[in-house]
């Protein structure tokens, strides 16, 4: 076996993989990604949005590598910190976030849980006959531990969990600085307010979906990081840059993840999984996404019927929507409760009863407590600057860091949507049952 191999990247360029990262690049649950979209359905809108969460998974790796060459962290510490990258989202269902809401709500967790137990080899992404097939394969924690790395500090890298044992040590710099390590950066570099995973996707989706939003200055930002105190910060000159990402996130958000076709399809496709069994709903964690529509068609009737509509693009339409710009801030905490399922699917069951037509033909979306779940850092702007020896969160000296805190990035509060032939109906009877 080849003691490297040199990947070539469509954002990032050559990538090199040696070591434990060579090795980790064959385990089954990295290359089940490749058959997982990176965006979801996304592609129905940007037709480009055909990558996929292995790329993204590699481009995390890439940049959190440089990350670490820029903090010239201890070469322990930094292979620690790309293991994490380089797996940070082995535990993704199919279609990757649209499933995350039916995740969360029927099992308590979500993507990052599963991460961490695949990572310590607790679950396994593979079926009987999957074993069967592939024979002798080593899984995540078993590279891992022949390279002489925990798996458990591995995981605890992801969800912003760092490891706490360990000796104080200090990192240097040219710049003569001396920080105390209490190990915060170590997670903070996979997953905080300026993290390898964003810093890739942002940069990674905006140039599949061809849209114009993901210009972030990635050398500006390599060069201004800094550890201070244990934590991952940002000296004063790197503030233009960390405004554009923020920019760029925003942007993203309001523009491609949440465009209202996308949204619409995976909501279809989340009803129709949401009534799956829970056992079977358990299974999802080593589907793929050609092999959940698959199991959705052998099932027939309705669970056939939404798979086959979401695969010739035949999908709901919008009849009914409040704006999020019109609602007050004393009323989100109401609109936010109709978001869990059980509300959700009362108040559709409600507008379809009333409509005359089956609950499996209206949709309802409460995008604001699906975002607390699938994105919680899209309101975190509070990134750690520091200015003159002292840290300062950015929202007190950027105006824009200010303004995005308070902007929404979805369009609409509430949204409605049904089959085409029912839109009038629907529409009618949503006005009724959606008092705000």
């Amino acid at each position: 076996m080849a003691d490297h191999k040199i990947v070539h990247d469509s954002v990032h360029g050559s990538i090199r993989l040696d070591g434990v990262f060579l090795s980790l690049l064959e385990v089954p649950e990295l290359q089940r990604l490749h058959s997982i979209h990176q965006l979801g359905l996304a592609y129905l809108v940007y037709p480009g949005a055909n990558h996929t969460r292995f790329e993204h998974s590699l481009g995390t790796f890439a940049v959190a590598r440089r990350i670490c060459s820029s903090l010239q962290m201890d070469p322990d510490e930094a292979t620690l910190v790309q293991c994490a990258a380089f797996l940070h989202d082995v535990g993704h269902l199919p279609y990757s976030h649209t499933l995350e809401f039916v995740l969360h709500e029927r099992f308590g967790i979500d993507h990052e849980d599963l991460s961490r137990r695949l990572i310590r080899g607790e679950e396994s992404v593979l079926s009987p006959s999957d074993k069967r097939i592939l024979g002798r394969y080593s899984s995540i924690p078993e590279v891992l531990e022949r390279f002489g790395i925990d798996p458990i500090e591995v995981a605890g890298l992801l969800g912003g969990k760092a490891p706490s044992s360990g000796p104080q040590k200090t990192l240097t710099r040219t710049k003569g600085q001396t920080h105390f390590n209490a190990k915060r950066y170590l997670s903070q570099i996979i997953n905080g307010p300026v993290d390898s995973d964003q810093l890739d996707y942002l940069k990674r989706d905006a140039h599949y979906t061809g849209v114009a939003f993901g210009v972030i200055d990635l050398e500006r930002l390599f060069e201004t990081l800094q550890v201070f105190n244990g934590d991952l910060v940002v000296e004063r000159g790197g503030l233009s840059a960390i405004e554009g990402m923020l920019v760029a996130r925003a942007l993203m958000f309001s523009s491609v993840y949440f465009h209202k076709t996308v949204r619409i399809s995976e909501l279809m496709l989340a009803k129709a999984v949401e009534q799956l069994g829970t056992e079977e709903i358990d299974r999802m964690h080593s589907m793929t996404d050609s092999s959940l529509l698959a199991y959705l068609v052998a099932k027939g009737g309705y669970y056939e019927e939404i798979a086959t509509l979401i695969k010739y693009r035949r999908l709901f339409k919008k009849t009914y929507a409040v704006r999020a710009a019109d609602i007050p801030p004393e009323k989100w905490d109401g609109i936010d409760s109709l978001g869990t399922i059980d509300e959700r699917r009362s108040l559709e069951e409600d507008i379809a009863r009333r409509a005359g037509v089956d609950p499996g033909y209206v949709v309802v979306d409460v995008p604001s407590s699906e975002l607390s779940i699938s994105e919680p850092r899209i309101a975190l702007t509070e990134v750690r600057v520091l200015d003159g020896g002292k840290v300062k969160l950015l929202p007190r000296i950027s105006s824009i860091a200010a303004s995005l805190q308070i902007r929404r990035a979805h369009e609409w509060a509430i949204m409605v949507a049904c089959p085409e032939r029912f839109r009038d109906r629907v529409g009618k009877a949503s006005q009724k049952v959606i008092d705000l």
